[in-house]
């Protein structure tokens, strides 16, 4: 009943703002990780590192056990308040459920990680209501989406006269399993018609749907999905509202990894808007199409056509540029995954070419690549100003000029004699040929960047911004 009423005190929210008034919904974006599990910014870099390394390995293998380790990375959740208690949701463009922990909740290997305020009481349901979702469903064969639903009937049980009919209407979609870069769930599908109070006539929001889970394996919080697929957040809103579901951006607010540091809240919009009555919406977007993926729909694939160190530009590979008819290539931009990852040949020749530039004058740092699982690292005893500038080159003519502090991280080291030192926040991505997507454009590359997902025109689009200010700007009107 309680993870019910939090459903129900969102969508309400969110059903407010966005029909009471012609303005976008603003959400707070607050950037999390545990800062009571590492005692060092090393420890909080490798194990960052290792999320996003097997976080790609799951996107390429979705079906797989995943391998951990069970660490928080370096997130972006939505909170909302209940009364005197909040529940917090990761938001994920990587993925495509929604789902919260639900009463009994069991976390396995979840110690250390950050652990709701909020766990819904028994039974999520309001039953006079609300229903599960059945086995006919085109939810239930959305996130069933390997199986034909007449095998997810019969996992329900539904007699074979009735699957023979298509009469499996009182039959359940039978539990999920949904796994991420580090972690997984099992959750059962339900839904709900909301009416929200209004002049005349009430607004219905009609089935929304959602994920129960009672057991998660490093996973303790629940996420707000945000992929292409039929059943995230913004596809569900676009069903009443097509004009918030099918645009939405945000602006992560640039962090570091100082676990002592407290950041401020990064806006999320839905719907277009402009900062002010007089001034016309923002249309200074770099844009790069979405690549269609057979096989991993829900992701939003762009393609990089090349990377530049200083003056030097560097061509990707084919397998960055485009998604082939198996589903495989494309860069994914992903909210949920902290670092920037490329395929093993083309990560080692931009590196390369970047210790070509810096080589000579920096120190390698090789005990802190090391401690952090980042490379190349360099001591920076002669300070940075001679790190070169790095460009991305999408697809559709569009480059980025990133700031430096998104593609290389300085921080003292804590050895013996306190240095500072600065690496390269670029991963190695392994080898090109396997399936799926090649590459990942993690958030912190994201960072001081306005990144809108407009999906009626198929396009992503990235402005620089000041994100803290954006934020308060938004909220002031």
């Amino acid at each position: 009943m309680a993870s019910f009423s939090v459903f129900l005190t969102l969508l309400t929210f969110f059903s407010l703002f966005l029909f009471s008034s012609a303005k976008p919904l603003v959400f707070r974006l607050t950037h999390s990780f545990s800062r009571t599990q590492f005692n060092s910014t090393h420890n909080l870099l490798k194990s960052t590192s290792a999320r996003s390394s097997t976080r790609l390995h799951n996107h390429r293998h979705p079906h797989r056990q995943v391998s951990l380790p069970l660490t928080p990375g370096s997130d972006y959740t939505l909170s909302f308040s209940l009364g005197s208690q909040t529940i917090s949701l990761y938001m994920d463009t990587g993925s495509d459920v929604v789902w919260l922990p639900c009463h009994p909740f069991d976390c396995i290997l979840c110690e250390g990680k950050y652990n709701p305020t909020f766990i819904p009481n028994p039974g999520p349901i309001n039953l006079t209501t609300a229903k599960p979702v059945t086995c006919k469903s085109r939810a239930c064969s959305a996130v069933h989406s390997s199986l034909p639903s007449s095998d997810i009937c019969a996992i329900a049980k539904c007699p074979l006269e009735d699957i023979e009919i298509s009469d499996c209407k009182k039959y359940t979609c039978p539990p999920f399993y949904y796994a991420y870069g580090d972690g997984s769930f099992i959750a059962k599908l339900y839904s709900d018609e909301l009416s929200i109070p209004m002049s005349s006539p009430n607004l219905i929001l009609k089935d929304f749907t959602f994920g129960c889970a009672h057991s998660a394996l490093g996973e303790p919080i629940g996420v707000a999905g945000f992929g292409r697929g039929t059943l995230s957040l913004p596809a569900q809103l676009a069903n009443n509202k097509p004009e918030i579901g099918n645009y939405f951006s945000y602006c992560l607010v640039s962090h570091s990894f100082d676990t002592t540091k407290v950041h401020r809240p990064s806006p999320l919009i839905l719907g277009r808007y402009s900062v002010d009555e007089k001034v016309k919406i923002y249309d200074d977007y770099a844009y790069t199409p979405m690549l269609e993926n057979p096989k991993h729909r829900y992701f939003y694939c762009v393609g990089l056509e090349g990377v530049s160190i200083g003056k030097i530009k560097i061509p990707a590979p084919a397998s960055l540029r485009r998604v082939d008819g198996r589903g495989n290539g494309g860069m994914v931009v992903d909210s949920g995954t902290t670092f920037t990852m490329l395929p093993l040949r083309f990560y080692e020749t931009v590196v390369t070419e970047f210790d070509r530039r810096v080589g000579p004058v920096y120190k390698r740092a090789s005990r802190v690549e090391e401690r952090t699982g980042l490379s190349p690292c360099y001591y920076l005893d002669k300070g940075s100003s001679n790190v070169p500038q790095l460009l991305l080159h999408f697809a559709g003519n569009s480059s980025l000029v990133m700031p430096k502090r998104n593609y290389f991280y300085e921080f003292f080291d804590d050895g013996k004699v306190k240095r500072k030192v600065g690496c390269v926040m670029l991963m190695n991505g392994g080898d090109e040929e396997e399936s799926g997507p090649a590459g990942i454009l993690g958030n912190y590359f994201q960072q001081g960047f306005e990144v809108v997902y407009d999906l009626e025109k198929k396009r992503v689009g990235f402005a620089r911004r000041k994100c803290a200010s954006m934020w308060d700007n938004l909220n002031q009107h």
